[in-house]
């Protein structure tokens, strides 16, 4: 479980989280959204310990993270943008990755499974976008921890590729782990997501499941209904800068 209390961040005087009060339970899906600076990076990198709060406190597992690290061992962490060294070969990559984890790895399914076979020998500067991101869905998935963290996994996928992310993360979901997903392709929210988290200006707008967004909003699609929001929110704006008399 991870669990965010109260959580502010400010970089100068640009306030990107404004009191985060958020759980993110075992068994589901937890999909964070939100338009391009709302927060969203921020959050997730003070999860991982890579940004500290200005105040409030994250725990992970019921323990607060700031003063040990150790617990980023249960977390498998999936980034936006991979940096690989490009001079290795992706078995080379994957060797690298267990050594410094120092954790067991199950790597030959999620190779198969994402067709990797006749990639292990080629250098990584080689790979195409698709396929780096298939290595990069491979390095976190092939550990198996309590706690999936995914930014924007789909990147890159090709249709095939695509299908078999989502079926590995139902069954990463049916084993109980805790799942905080990022991602702009709305297809992939309604067929996975068990709750959504829409932030706005560093708050949470929206806190609940598809079906109660769109109820909230009045629509009948979670693209739709983000539409919605932000229109709304663009309005608001418009209407401050430029009052009505």
């Amino acid at each position: 479980m991870i669990e965010l209390k109260n959580i502010k961040k400010s970089f100068g005087r640009n306030q990107v989280l404004k009191g985060i009060n958020l759980e993110v339970n075992p068994g589901m899906v937890q999909a964070v959204l939100g338009p391009n600076g709302s927060g969203k990076t921020t959050l997730i990198k003070s999860v991982l310990g890579m940004v500290l709060p200005d105040e409030g406190v994250i725990e992970v597992n019921g323990q607060a993270i700031r003063k040990d690290g150790m617990y980023r061992k249960e977390i498998d962490y999936l980034p936006q943008i991979a940096r690989f060294p490009e001079n290795l070969k992706v078995c080379e990559l994957i060797h690298m990755v267990r050594d410094v984890r120092g954790q067991v790895s199950q790597e030959t399914p999620l190779i198969r499974r994402f067709g990797l076979e006749n990639f292990m020998d080629v250098k990584v500067s080689h790979l195409s976008g698709g396929t780096r991101q298939k290595v990069n869905i491979l390095l976190c998935f092939m550990f198996d921890n309590n706690i999936l963290i995914l930014d924007e996994p789909t990147a890159g996928l090709d249709p095939v590729a695509l299908i078999r992310l989502k079926e590995l993360i139902r069954e990463e979901r049916s084993k109980g782990k805790v799942i905080l997903l990022t991602t702009h392709i709305m297809d992939v929210v309604e067929e996975l997501a068990d709750e959504i988290v829409f932030l706005l200006e560093g708050k949470i707008f929206f806190k609940g499941t598809l079906k109660e967004l769109n109820e909230f909003t009045g629509e009948h699609k979670l693209e739709l209904s983000i539409a919605r929001i932000l229109e709304k929110k663009d309005k608001e704006l418009r209407e401050v800068a430029f009052p009505v008399l």
